[in-house]
Protein backbone atom coordinates (compact mmCIF):
# COMPACT_ATOMS: atom_id res chain seq x y z
CA UNK A 1 0.00 0.00 0.00
CA UNK A 2 1.55 3.50 -0.83
CA UNK A 3 -0.52 6.51 0.01
CA UNK A 4 -0.49 8.88 -3.29
CA UNK A 5 -1.67 13.26 -3.05
CA UNK A 6 -2.86 15.66 -5.23
CA UNK A 7 -1.39 15.65 -8.74
CA UNK A 8 0.14 12.05 -8.44
CA UNK A 9 -3.45 10.67 -7.91
CA UNK A 10 -4.07 11.52 -11.85
CA UNK A 11 -0.49 10.46 -12.67
CA UNK A 12 -1.03 7.43 -10.97
CA UNK A 13 -4.25 6.30 -11.85
CA UNK A 14 -4.35 7.65 -15.23
CA UNK A 15 -1.53 4.96 -16.12
CA UNK A 16 -3.09 2.40 -14.10
CA UNK A 17 -6.17 2.66 -16.04
CA UNK A 18 -4.69 3.39 -19.77
CA UNK A 19 -2.64 -0.41 -19.25
CA UNK A 20 -6.48 -2.17 -18.05
CA UNK A 21 -6.02 -5.62 -20.00
CA UNK A 22 -9.43 -7.19 -18.78
CA UNK A 23 -11.32 -4.66 -16.97
CA UNK A 24 -11.93 -1.16 -14.80
CA UNK A 25 -14.24 -0.50 -12.42
CA UNK A 26 -14.24 3.05 -11.27
CA UNK A 27 -17.14 4.04 -8.25
CA UNK A 28 -17.41 8.16 -7.40
CA UNK A 29 -19.87 10.09 -5.83
CA UNK A 30 -19.44 13.16 -8.54
CA UNK A 31 -18.66 12.86 -12.31
CA UNK A 32 -17.85 15.90 -15.13
CA UNK A 33 -15.49 15.70 -18.21
CA UNK A 34 -12.35 15.56 -17.05
CA UNK A 35 -9.31 16.18 -19.02
CA UNK A 36 -5.64 13.69 -18.95
CA UNK A 37 -3.13 13.93 -20.80
CA UNK A 38 -2.81 10.69 -23.95
CA UNK A 39 -0.21 10.83 -26.36
CA UNK A 40 1.33 15.00 -26.13
CA UNK A 41 -2.45 15.89 -26.26
CA UNK A 42 -4.93 17.01 -23.56
CA UNK A 43 -8.32 14.92 -24.04
CA UNK A 44 -11.95 13.83 -22.49
CA UNK A 45 -11.34 10.75 -20.11
CA UNK A 46 -13.83 9.40 -22.15
CA UNK A 47 -12.03 9.14 -24.94
CA UNK A 48 -9.55 6.81 -23.30
CA UNK A 49 -12.65 4.55 -21.83
CA UNK A 50 -13.73 4.62 -25.52
CA UNK A 51 -10.17 3.68 -26.44
CA UNK A 52 -9.86 0.77 -23.78
CA UNK A 53 -13.58 -0.58 -24.86
CA UNK A 54 -12.46 -0.75 -28.63
CA UNK A 55 -9.45 -2.98 -27.03
CA UNK A 56 -12.02 -5.16 -25.05
CA UNK A 57 -11.54 -3.89 -21.89
CA UNK A 58 -14.89 -3.64 -20.00
CA UNK A 59 -15.72 -0.80 -17.81
CA UNK A 60 -17.96 -0.73 -14.92
CA UNK A 61 -18.61 3.10 -13.72
CA UNK A 62 -20.84 3.75 -10.57
CA UNK A 63 -21.45 7.35 -9.67
CA UNK A 64 -24.30 9.22 -7.42
CA UNK A 65 -25.82 11.26 -9.88
CA UNK A 66 -26.61 11.96 -13.46
CA UNK A 67 -23.37 14.19 -14.63
CA UNK A 68 -23.77 17.86 -15.82
CA UNK A 69 -24.31 18.73 -19.38
CA UNK A 70 -20.98 19.11 -20.60
CA UNK A 71 -20.05 15.53 -19.35
CA UNK A 72 -23.20 14.33 -21.65
CA UNK A 73 -21.98 16.36 -24.79
CA UNK A 74 -18.51 14.40 -24.39
CA UNK A 75 -19.97 11.34 -23.50
CA UNK A 76 -22.23 11.37 -26.73
CA UNK A 77 -19.24 11.80 -28.90
CA UNK A 78 -18.47 8.21 -28.04
CA UNK A 79 -21.16 5.97 -28.67
CA UNK A 80 -19.38 2.91 -27.90
CA UNK A 81 -19.80 4.11 -24.25
CA UNK A 82 -23.42 4.16 -24.69
CA UNK A 83 -23.33 0.44 -25.90
CA UNK A 84 -20.92 -1.41 -24.23
CA UNK A 85 -19.91 0.67 -20.74
CA UNK A 86 -21.79 -0.65 -17.92
CA UNK A 87 -23.12 1.90 -15.53
CA UNK A 88 -25.30 2.29 -12.52
CA UNK A 89 -26.52 5.00 -10.31
CA UNK A 90 -26.98 4.45 -6.81
CA UNK A 91 -27.21 8.29 -4.99
CA UNK A 92 -25.29 6.96 -1.48
CA UNK A 93 -22.21 6.41 -3.29
CA UNK A 94 -19.85 8.14 -2.02
CA UNK A 95 -16.65 6.35 -2.21
CA UNK A 96 -13.79 6.78 -4.59
CA UNK A 97 -12.52 3.54 -6.06
CA UNK A 98 -10.63 2.41 -9.01
CA UNK A 99 -9.74 -1.00 -9.79
CA UNK A 100 -7.67 -1.81 -12.38
CA UNK A 101 -7.39 -5.66 -13.50
CA UNK A 102 -7.95 -6.91 -9.91
CA UNK A 103 -3.99 -6.12 -9.89
CA UNK A 104 -4.51 -2.73 -8.54
CA UNK A 105 -6.64 -0.69 -6.81
CA UNK A 106 -7.46 3.34 -5.68
CA UNK A 107 -9.33 3.97 -2.53
CA UNK A 108 -9.51 8.06 -1.50
CA UNK A 109 -11.03 11.10 -1.80
CA UNK A 110 -10.65 12.41 -5.46
CA UNK A 111 -13.81 12.18 -7.26
CA UNK A 112 -13.81 11.54 -11.37
CA UNK A 113 -13.41 15.24 -11.96
CA UNK A 114 -10.84 17.54 -13.41
CA UNK A 115 -10.33 18.90 -9.68
CA UNK A 116 -10.01 15.47 -8.22
CA UNK A 117 -8.34 12.91 -10.37
CA UNK A 118 -7.90 15.18 -13.67
CA UNK A 119 -5.19 17.73 -14.51
CA UNK A 120 -6.41 20.79 -13.75
CA UNK A 121 -3.61 23.26 -12.75
CA UNK A 122 -2.00 22.76 -9.12
CA UNK A 123 -3.28 26.07 -8.02
CA UNK A 124 -6.96 25.18 -8.84
CA UNK A 125 -6.86 21.31 -8.32
CA UNK A 126 -8.57 20.09 -4.72
CA UNK A 127 -6.37 18.65 -2.52
CA UNK A 128 -6.80 14.99 -2.39
CA UNK A 129 -5.10 11.88 -0.61
CA UNK A 130 -6.08 8.46 -1.05
CA UNK A 131 -4.11 4.81 -1.24
CA UNK A 132 -3.18 2.74 -4.20
CA UNK A 133 -2.21 -0.89 -3.93
CA UNK A 134 -1.16 -4.00 -5.51
CA UNK A 135 -2.11 -6.21 -2.13
CA UNK A 136 -4.45 -8.83 -3.52
CA UNK A 137 -6.24 -8.93 -0.35
CA UNK A 138 -6.19 -5.28 0.22
CA UNK A 139 -7.82 -5.26 -3.63
CA UNK A 140 -10.21 -8.28 -2.98
CA UNK A 141 -11.79 -6.03 0.40
CA UNK A 142 -12.29 -2.92 -1.83
CA UNK A 143 -13.98 -4.81 -5.01
CA UNK A 144 -16.26 -6.51 -2.24
CA UNK A 145 -17.33 -2.99 -1.64
CA UNK A 146 -17.92 -2.11 -4.78
CA UNK A 147 -19.73 -5.09 -5.81
CA UNK A 148 -22.18 -5.29 -3.08
CA UNK A 149 -23.35 -1.59 -4.01
CA UNK A 150 -23.24 -2.95 -7.83
CA UNK A 151 -25.24 -5.84 -7.77
CA UNK A 152 -27.56 -3.68 -5.17
CA UNK A 153 -27.47 -5.38 -2.16
CA UNK A 154 -28.85 -2.11 -0.36
CA UNK A 155 -31.54 -1.55 -2.76
CA UNK A 156 -34.48 -2.73 -1.23
CA UNK A 157 -33.96 -1.61 2.19
CA UNK A 158 -32.41 1.61 1.15
CA UNK A 159 -33.63 4.78 2.93
CA UNK A 160 -33.28 6.88 0.27
CA UNK A 161 -35.07 4.95 -2.53
CA UNK A 162 -36.79 8.08 -3.53
CA UNK A 163 -33.96 9.62 -4.83
CA UNK A 164 -33.06 6.63 -7.11
CA UNK A 165 -34.17 7.38 -10.01
CA UNK A 166 -33.19 3.55 -11.23
CA UNK A 167 -32.76 1.00 -8.36
CA UNK A 168 -30.70 -1.55 -9.38
CA UNK A 169 -33.03 -4.48 -7.79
Amino acid sequence: MRIIANETINQELITAIRHAHKFIWIGTADIKDMQVRQQGRVVSFLSLLNDLLKKNVSIRLLHAKEPGENFRKSFDKYPRLWDQMERQLCPRVHFKIVVVDAVFAYTGSANLTGAGMGIKSINKRNFESGMITKDPEQIANIMDQFDTVWIGSFCKACGRREYCGDPII
